[in-house]
């Protein structure tokens, strides 16, 4: 045997080879019923196909070292090899090519992956999870001095089963969940119950391939981390209005770090209404609303005064009260103050976690349309703020502009998101790259 160590995705010299990065592997073939044309019935079948096993290693970037073998495939063979972590991996260098690859879980869904363009090796986006069942289908066509002809290489997979530990799980948001109906803006968030440093890109990475995101019409999106142990999911521009939105894990049984495997989480299932937005104009002290591309509605409104000026950028309604008490002390205005004030206000409609509304201001009603007085929410009539209140739902887009505050934070004061370019949110993800060109309700990220 070659001495030299086995890497994934390197054809080995002088074997003709499928490697492989698994658990436990049973292999079989099947000759092609029919001869090659040019071959005549009872011509001599090429020779057998040998199989290359190793086991893949975290971190090493290739094999495990000390452990390779060959198979002869005249009859089924069997190998026992280490817990695999990595991507499968199958390099072909019998004579001939890759014509079809299909690897399915014990569950008949398939194993996303990739063939290479010579067709003779095929990796999967990500390594199998731990204690599965698994079955490769290779429909090789391979040459030889007589012709060409097919036949099929069929693997039986096991993985062993993830050491006794911890386990990571992922909590999806928005928690409601369930039957509701949320706004396009509403991002997706996967809090984790272990964190996964920015100094592990590797576990990073197994951690987003993990994470599935359906939408149906797909939207192209990505992960963002927020921190070691939150992610944000968008799509590149909003959610299509009316979508059906299922997120789910699949890093269950997969291998995250050392002694750290992926548990079992709850998945999440929501649909977005009609698209609204809402726009304040600073300068023009209005509020326009519109569905769909369509004007609803124009409002006089008055915003934040000099010294606490309103937010400029995109915001999320992130909830409704119809009443709320505000005090003066909750956005650091001493007691006693000129400034201070303590008042319940009717029909608010939450953008910030620190207070930012859009809410009635009866007490301001001259004012609105023409000035800025309130402490930083955006003021209006009772009777609008009643509409606005019960027009919007959480996830509705709300955009200030030609204003004179600070911009609005992507993070930890509300969902911000949409604050961030396409480019900039990219920077976020392990991966460096959107997802959703696949078909209609096919996976918007690769993952078992």
């Amino acid at each position: 045997m070659p001495s030299r160590r086995f890497a994934p995705g390197r054809h080995v010299q002088g074997w003709g080879a499928l490697s492989l990065a698994l658990g436990t592997v049973l292999v079989s073939t099947a000759a092609a019923q029919a001869p090659a044309p040019g071959r005549a019935a009872g011509a001599a079948a090429p020779g057998p196909v040998v199989v290359r096993v190793g086991a893949a290693c975290s971190g090493t970037g290739g094999l495990c070292r000390g452990f390779r073998t060959a198979l002869t495939l005249d009859a089924p063979a069997a190998v026992t090899l280490p817990a695999a972590t990595g991507p499968v991996d199958l390099a072909l260098r019998t004579p001939g090519r890759l014509a079809d690859v299909t690897v399915t879980d014990g569950r008949g869904r398939r194993i996303p992956g990739r063939t290479d363009p010579a067709g003779t090796g095929w990796t999967s986006d990500a390594g199998l999870p731990a204690g599965g069942t698994y079955t490769a289908r290779l429909a090789l066509e391979e040459t030889g001095g007589e012709g060409a002809r097919r036949r099929v290489v069929r693997l039986a997979v096991r993985t062993p089963k993830a050491p006794a530990g911890e386990r990571l799980t992922v909590a999806f948001g928005p928690d409601g969940g369930g039957a509701r109906t949320y706004g396009v803006g509403q991002p997706v968030t996967a809090e984790l119950s272990h964190p996964v440093p920015a100094t592990d890109p590797a576990a990073r990475r197994v951690v987003e391939q993990g994470l599935e995101v359906r939408g149906e019409p797909r939207a192209e999106g990505a992960w963002h981390w927020v921190d070691a142990d939150s992610l944000h999911y968008r799509p590149r521009a909003y959610w299509p209005a009316r979508a059906i939105v299922r997120v789910r894990s699949a890093l269950e049984g997969v291998r995250v770090t050392e002694g750290l495997y992926g548990g079992r989480s709850r998945p999440l299932t929501f649909s977005t209404g009609a698209r609204v937005e809402a726009v304040t104009d600073v300068a023009a002290h209005e509020l326009r609303v519109h569905r769909d591309g369509r004007l609803l509605r124009v409002i006089p409104v008055t915003t934040g005064k000099r010294g606490f000026r309103t937010r400029v950028g995109t915001k999320v309604v992130l909830g409704k009260e119809p009443v709320v008490r505000m005090r003066g002390d909750s956005i650091g205005i001493a007691r006693g103050s000129r400034e201070f004030f303590d008042l319940k206000v009717r029909w608010a409609t939450r953008v910030t976690w620190s207070g930012e509304y859009l809410h009635a201001a009866p007490w301001s009603l001259d004012a609105q349309g023409s000035a800025d007085v309130s402490h930083g929410c955006t003021g209006m009539s009772t009777e609008a703020a009643r509409w606005f209140f019960r027009t919007v739902r959480e996830g509705d887009l709300v955009r200030v502009v030609h204003g004179y505050g600070e911009p609005m934070t992507p993070f930890g004061n509300g969902y911000g998101d949409w604050n961030l370019d396409w480019p900039q949110w990219l920077r976020g993800s392990a991966l460096g790259r959107g997802t959703g060109r696949a078909a209609p309700g096919s996976p918007l990220r690769p993952v078992l």
